[in-house]
């Protein structure tokens, strides 16, 4: 087992990953920016060491900083959590040239997931179903002949994008020239790279995503599915497992898929295969080559805990149980708290004066904030995430409305008004939205 890991993150997560450290009794290093110097992570590890100022660029995402900071503290290994560098292939292998263990994937696979067209064109080959659609275009020509071969409407996406950037719709021959010209802009404007390519655009698809775990030598397992259809701007709001969607027979079908993929693949560590769901069949969109901000639903469910599983297989110690142990037990689901407007999603930072998280049987709250705390403006609002296990969906939604009412962040305002009206609305009652029903249901339609 490692000596001693650094968590290069903030927040939520790097209070996750800390918390599992502990239980491992492995010696844990926080970083933070100055603007993070009173977080809770920092407050609670054993070392912290401070590596730069509050810009992400300066000091998250800052590579030579973070190195030096296990140089000085004698970390053996690096636990990057999500987002910042935790999908950068680069980081992986200056890490590994410096004796450091990244814990996650190869630095090949990150990279193959991380370019969209090779993603899809690996996963086609490992027999998972992917959405009708092109290669890179190359000329208007080749659009048009894509478009006409796919059919319209079509969906214009980034080659390296994300979070909704760089995609676009086109529902006639006509606009689609348009449409590939501002993905192109956005795309580079966004992520340096104007490459785009087109896919089957699906009306009213859901968005499940299956969790996956590789030991990195040929076996892979799956933890079942995510429901993650509530989404604002391609964000996600409100995630559940198992989907209200999904039936038994679906479910064993496309997580046995993956899993013999992922494990065809020499995947190591934790991952997450993303798919539209429509008409009874799914579509691959792409992979997450990392953990997931709403990894909690699935450890609510399996009993599993996904931070100590990918520390074990860095470690080289493999995973620590077999598919047949796997069990899905009961229903979960994730509120994403903010600190933002509750109608007009405008950022909220500033000091919370009052804080009170909600408690009780099958109530946990993943949050770095305290009372007294200031949300700094450099980063992203989450305040924290609410995750509620009850035997049946039904009494998780009665469990999670109680939860909501015991929910009290003052000083600032806060998402929780969002998901007390959600809780109470028919369609989320009987598990009947897809990707496109939140939006519609703020914009009043």
């Amino acid at each position: 087992m490692f000596s001693k890991i650094l968590i290069a993150n903030r927040g939520e997560i790097a209070l996750r990953v800390l918390r599992a450290c502990k239980e491992l009794g492995i010696p844990a290093v926080a970083v933070h920016s100055t603007a993070d110097a009173e977080a809770m992570h920092v407050r609670l590890a054993e070392e912290s060491v401070c590596i730069g100022p509050p810009a992400a660029r300066e000091s998250y995402l800052n590579i030579p900083q973070i190195l030096a900071a296990c140089e000085i503290t004698g970390a053996d290994a690096v636990h990057p959590g999500y987002g910042f560098l935790s999908e950068n292939a680069r980081f992986a292998e200056i890490l590994a040239a410096h004796k450091i263990t990244f814990i996650g994937p190869t630095a090949e696979h990150i990279r193959i997931m991380g370019d969209k067209i090779e993603a899809k064109r690996t996963a086609k080959r490992l027999g998972i179903p992917v959405v009708p659609g092109s290669e890179g275009i190359t000329s208007d020509a080749h659009a048009q002949k894509a478009a006409g071969e796919i059919g319209f409407p079509v969906l214009v996406k980034a080659a390296a994008g994300g979070g909704g950037r760089g995609m676009k719709v086109a529902y006639t021959p006509e606009v689609l020239l348009e449409a590939i010209a501002t993905a192109r802009a956005e795309a580079k404007a966004a992520f340096g790279d104007d490459t785009v390519y087109l896919e089957k655009y699906l009306d009213k698809p859901r968005h499940i995503e299956i969790q996956v775990l590789g030991d990195g030598k040929g076996y892979a397992v799956h933890l079942g599915e995510r429901d993650c259809s509530l989404q604002r701007r391609h964000q996600k709001v409100w995630e559940e497992a198992p989907s209200p969607a999904i039936d038994e027979k679906a479910r064993k079908k496309i997580a046995t898929t993956v899993a013999k993929a992922m494990g065809d693949l020499g995947y190591s560590g934790a991952g997450t295969i993303e798919f539209l769901y429509q008409d009874g069949e799914f579509y691959f969109i792409e992979m997450n080559t990392r953990l997931q901000v709403e990894h909690p639903v699935t450890e609510a469910i399996t009993g599993v805990d996904l931070v100590k599983e990918q520390i074990r297989v860095a470690a080289g110690l493999g995973i620590s149980f077999r598919q047949e142990d796997v069990k899905l037990k009961g229903h979960a689901i994730e509120c994403r708290i903010n600190a933002e407007d509750p109608r007009t999603f405008a950022p909220s930072p500033g000091r919370i004066t009052y804080y009170h998280p909600p408690g009780g049987l099958g109530v946990r709250v993943d949050s770095g904030v305290y009372q007294g705390y200031k949300i700094p403006p450099y980063y992203d609002s989450l305040i924290g995430k609410l995750i509620i296990h009850a035997p049946t969906r039904q009494e998780c939604l009665a469990r999670l409305r109680r939860a909501l009412d015991e929910f009290v962040v003052d000083g600032i305002s806060s998402t929780v008004p969002l998901f007390r009206s959600l809780v109470d609305n028919v369609d989320i009652a009987h598990g009947d939205y897809d990707i496109h029903w939140l939006e519609k249901h703020l914009a009043g339609e």
